[in-house]
């Protein structure tokens, strides 16, 4: 690219917009910079834009040149899929009443010329977990399949419950197509002398503030 994208912003309803009065910028540690442009490549398929409620994205004003936020919604931040590494976080500023987002990583995000953008490069050239190789049709096949193999084996209904129909895991999803790979999903100590856990399908689904809209979605629209 030779030029900055815009920011982006939501409206809390699953809509999200550009803001052409802003050009984004990117968090590195606590502070936000300007994004070289030739560090930004269009969102990779399978990516997806999160919402971040309670907080209000950071630009570049285009005439001035200053930093200032964004107050026409919240803050925008994209999902990169495997294989890509993100260069920056997304610029924001949170409000005293925000809520605690999931422990993800949320991609700086931008939008030019009718398309997405995110500063990353790909750091991985294995295809096998490229969002155009998976079957939706055959990972459910695949759950169901193992499920009735395993009934009592709670690690394969995590893995098919949470991770595979729940979060979209591709390694997860990976394992129910029977190819290449099958994670196992562990957590921290729950006290300073337990070892770590694998988790159990008794684990339930942590609560998120966040929305997702897909890379395909139609809603972005201008302001």
């Amino acid at each position: 690219m030779n030029v900055s994208p815009y920011i982006m912003y939501s409206d809390g309803k699953g809509n999200i917009f550009e803001d052409t009065s802003l050009y984004v910028v990117g968090r590195a540690g606590w502070d936000a910079f300007p994004i070289p442009e030739d560090e930004w490549i269009e969102l990779p398929e399978g990516g997806n834009l999160y919402e971040l409620p309670g907080r209000r994205g950071i630009g570049i004003d285009v005439n001035t040149g200053e930093m200032r936020l964004c107050e026409k919604g919240w803050a925008v931040a994209a999902f990169i899929p495997p294989a890509h590494t993100g260069l920056y976080l997304a610029a924001y500023e949170t409000m005293p009443d925000a809520p605690t987002l999931p422990l993800f990583c949320y991609t700086a995000a931008g939008w030019h010329d009718e398309k997405f953008y995110v500063p990353a490069v790909r750091i991985e050239q294995d295809i096998r977990q490229e969002c155009g190789g998976f079957s939706d049709s055959k990972v459910k096949s695949g759950v169901t399949d193992m499920l009735e193999a395993y009934p009592h084996n709670r690690l394969v209904q995590h893995l098919a419950n949470n991770c595979a129909l729940t979060y979209h895991c591709p390694a997860a999803r990976n394992y129910f197509m029977g190819r290449w790979e099958c994670p196992i999903p562990s957590s921290p100590p729950a006290t300073p002398t337990a070892s770590a856990a694998f988790l159990s399908s008794r684990k339930t689904r942590p609560s998120s503030p966040r929305k997702t809209v897909s890379r395909s979605s139609p809603r972005l629209k201008r302001s």
